[in-house]
């Protein structure tokens, strides 16, 4: 099913009111309200075909006050952190969830953002450099943690790591396309260090971006995955399986940033969201999503901040 300029997607959402778009698995998340894109410009670029992860919901007409490009990892998070936004500042915000490779491509030729938050701090550095960006506002609000999760059924030994890839029973293992999806640069990383990539590089299957592997593995469609620790204790999967995380020092660090983009059509409103980044509640909000927040923000939260659930 095709999205023309002037047609709009009615179905229900199943939970959290989220859509995700396959094709480029862009996925967009509306807390409250969302507006559609209204340019067949970039409609193809967005997804074409609904899938049914987490089920889809309806897209309303209208313009949103600040439209967000973000990495898949965040969906859960900004779940919570885009609804305190809307409520604190009473403005409309849409988010559109897919790789940051992906995201880059459609920025560089034209897609109509007002912010990009990337899962790798590279991209948004290659858009301030080609002049697509307003200048210092590149804000590193977070670092990713890698882990392996396999649903509750499964029997695979987590404890011994990525060695643990080269049971007989995995057939299949998914993570997130190397080419243009930080976690899977980081996945493909972290394998080679452990000496297991050339052994099992065949039964791998990759989601266009992080959100779509975990969706294989839930599905059925790979015993195991290489996913974000934010996905995997999200409500949506904590209670569904199991994980490890990965010794950070087997993959780069995924360094998480965003930046207000030169096209932004309410610049001083997405600068505003970037200082909401750093309150403590938000903070809080992305550790309990497993997060790591700069040292400097999370050590403006409050003494009895409710410790991060791990």
């Amino acid at each position: 099913m095709r999205l023309g300029a002037n047609q709009s997607l009615r179905r229900l959402c199943a939970l959290s009111n989220l859509c995700h778009y396959s094709s480029t698995m862009t996925s967009i998340l509306a807390p409250s309200r969302l507006t559609r894109w209204n340019s067949s410009r970039f409609a193809p670029l967005a997804a074409i075909a609904l899938t049914a992860f987490f089920g889809v919901c309806p897209l309303e007409a209208g313009a949103a006050d600040l439209r967000i490009a973000a990495a898949s990892d965040l969906t859960f998070a900004f779940n919570d952190v885009a609804a305190r936004f809307e409520k604190q500042t009473g403005h409309r915000v849409e988010l559109a969830y897919g790789s940051s490779g992906n995201f880059f491509a459609q920025i560089e030729n034209g897609a109509p953002f007002d912010l990009f938050f990337s899962a790798d701090v590279g991209y948004p550095q290659k858009l301030e450099a080609a002049g697509l960006t307003v200048p210092g506002t590149i804000y590193e609000y977070a670092s990713g943690k890698l882990v392996m999760w396999v649903p509750n059924a499964s029997r695979l030994d987590l404890s011994r790591g990525l060695a643990a890839l080269l049971d007989p029973a995995v057939g299949k293992i998914a993570i997130a396309n190397p080419q243009h999806a930080p976690y899977g640069v980081a996945a493909v990383a972290a394998m080679r260090r452990e000496g297991v990539y050339d052994k099992i590089k065949d039964k791998l299957v990759l989601g266009e971006n992080i959100s779509q592997t975990a969706q294989f593995v839930q599905s059925g469609n790979a015993e195991v995955g290489l996913v974000a620790l934010s996905l995997a204790v999200a409500p949506a999967m904590k209670d569904k399986g199991r994980y490890v995380e990965i010794p950070a020092r087997d993959y780069p660090p995924i360094i998480q940033a965003a930046v207000i983009l030169k096209s932004s059509r309410n610049k001083k409103l997405a600068n505003q969201l970037l200082k909401f980044m750093k309150e403590p509640e938000t903070v809080e909000v992305m550790e309990r999503y497993g997060f790591a927040v700069p040292k400097d923000v999370a050590g403006t939260r409050s003494p009895d901040a409710t410790p991060a659930s791990r």
